[in-house]
């Protein structure tokens, strides 16, 4: 959620455009070494070489909710250091314009929240592994089936950021540098996650892949739609994971 205020220049006291802008070299060398760090820590921390390793240190009900606490605590770094660089791409001034860009812009955070709920909101941040294993109860992973918006999109999450990330009617550079590092991200991200789906899952999963579109919805053949898969979502899901 503070991501997207951040994005909308919104409510939260640092964004993406707002502070003092320095020289445009200082600014992309904050930046970009910024975005970076956030995709690494992503990607090391979502192979299961580095989960293995990991349960070596901490509980492994605790794993998730590690790697979440990593995910916040680099994107509150790039919050505080994102340097703006306020030069203006695009602004659109026509009022219907602008309304209809923010409802898209609006309708990607929707997209994020509701497909957290599809994978399991509770599990995607850690919550219910530690809560059964308070419970004394085994954790099994959802097992995650092709309904709702997965019958026509393989990434409904990282779709509902994409629309986020571009739909702003005003673009400045800096937004534009963050828009276009994380739209990298996010392809790369989805390419690591479903090769390590396609190992864990098989032939299911190639068949889901093969009559799903990746980002842009489409109506998938009936023999593709039942195809069952478990995922976490961002590369993700949640991503990114």
């Amino acid at each position: 959620m503070y991501l997207f205020a951040f994005m909308a220049g919104i409510v939260v006291p640092k964004t993406l455009d707002s502070g003092e802008a320095g020289p445009l070299a200082q600014a992309i060398a904050v930046n970009t070494p910024l975005l970076a760090m956030f995709a690494v820590q992503h990607g090391v921390m979502a192979r299961d070489t580095f989960k293995s390793r990991l349960t070596k240190c901490v509980p492994e009900p605790l794993e998730r909710s590690v790697f979440v606490i990593a995910a916040s605590s680099v994107l509150g770094l790039v919050y505080w250091l994102w340097q703006p660089i306020p030069a203006v791409l695009w602004d659109v001034q026509l009022s219907w314009l602008r309304g209809g860009m923010w409802s898209v812009f609006v309708a990607g955070l929707l997209l994020v929240l509701y497909t957290s709920f599809l994978i399991d909101h509770f599990d995607l941040f850690g919550l219910r592994q530690v809560w059964l294993y308070y419970r004394g109860r085994p954790y099994t992973p959802p097992r995650f089936s092709a309904r709702s918006l997965y019958k026509y999109v393989r990434h409904p999450m990282m779709l509902g950021l994409l629309l986020a990330f571009w739909s702003v009617p005003t673009m400045t550079w800096g937004h534009a540098l963050f828009s276009a590092l994380m739209t990298l991200y996010i392809v790369v991200g989805i390419r690591m996650e479903e090769r390590s789906l396609v190992r864990k899952l098989g032939e299911d999963y190639r068949r889901y892949r093969e009559g799903t579109s990746m980002l842009v919805p489409w109506f998938p053949d009936r023999g593709h739609g039942d195809a069952e898969h478990a995922t976490s979502g961002i590369p993700v899901e949640g991503g990114p994971r």
